[in-house]
Order: structure tokens, then C-alpha cells, then sequence
């Protein structure tokens, strides 16, 4: 596996992980794991942090791909599998960029849904206490 991979692999696990992670947060029924969740997704959101620079790096890498392509190339004399080469090259470049899309979108979600629910559990238990004084 080429060194330039390891960064889209890693992304990819990453994503899904964010994913299986908004998905347990936001189900319905699991209010008495709701708690230990947050925990464990507060945890996890600091190392996560770690996927902005990755992306910003996976951006550089996809403009420059898309950028450094001869521009006279294709009307050159190219063959054929060299035009073919060029396409591919250009969907792979767009299925990254929107990974890297999805990856920044489902950490901002991740991050706004856990404070969120941070903060209902804080307001629960202030109604509680204001409730035990009454």
C-alpha cells in the first residue's frame, strides 16, 4: 500500500467510526446508555481533532492532483489510455474530496450533538434539584 493511501484508509475508518457514533447518539430507546455515550464520545472527539489537518492535507493532495495534470495533454496526441487514465484519476479525485466533506460534516455533528446533549442532561438535573426543593 502506497504512504499516499494510509491517509484516505484512515479517513475512511474514521468516518465510519463517526458515523456509528452519531447513530448511537441519536437513536431513540438508549436513554440509560445515553450517559455513558456521551462520555465515551467526548472522549473520542479530541483525537478526532487530529482529522483536520489530515484533510487539509488530503485537499492539498486532491488540488494538486487535479491541478499538475498536463493542460495540453489531452489535445497532444494522447492515447486513448492515457485519456482513460486522466478520467479515473478525476473521479477518484471527487469521491475523495466529498470523503473529506462527509468526514468535517459528521465531526462538526458529532461535536454539536454531544454538546447538545450535554447540556439537556445539565438542565435535567437542575430541574431535578430545583424540583427536591419545592
Amino acid at each position: 500500500m502506497r504512504s499516499m493511501e494510509v491517509g484516505w484508509v484512515l479517513l475512511g475508518y474514521a468516518v465510519a467510526a463517526e458515523a456509528v457514533m452519531l447513530l448511537l447518539l441519536t437513536l431513540p430507546g438508549l436513554e440509560s446508555l445515553r450517559v455513558g455515550l456521551v462520555t465515551a464520545v467526548q472522549g473520542t472527539l479530541k483525537p478526532l481533532l487530529l482529522l483536520l489537518p489530515l484533510c487539509l492535507f488530503l485537499v492539498v493532495q486532491v488540488c494538486w492532483q487535479c491541478v499538475c495534470w498536463p493542460p495540453g495533454a489531452l489535445e497532444n496526441g494522447c492515447t486513448h489510455s492515457n485519456n482513460l487514465q486522466h478520467e479515473k484519476s478525476l473521479i477518484e479525485s471527487n469521491l475523495n474530496a466529498i470523503l473529506i466533506a462527509i468526514a468535517l460534516l459528521l465531526y462538526w455533528l458529532l461535536f454539536s450533538i454531544t454538546n447538545l446533549l450535554v447540556r439537556v442532561h445539565q438542565l435535567g438535573q437542575q430541574l431535578e434539584t430545583l424540583k427536591k426543593k419545592d
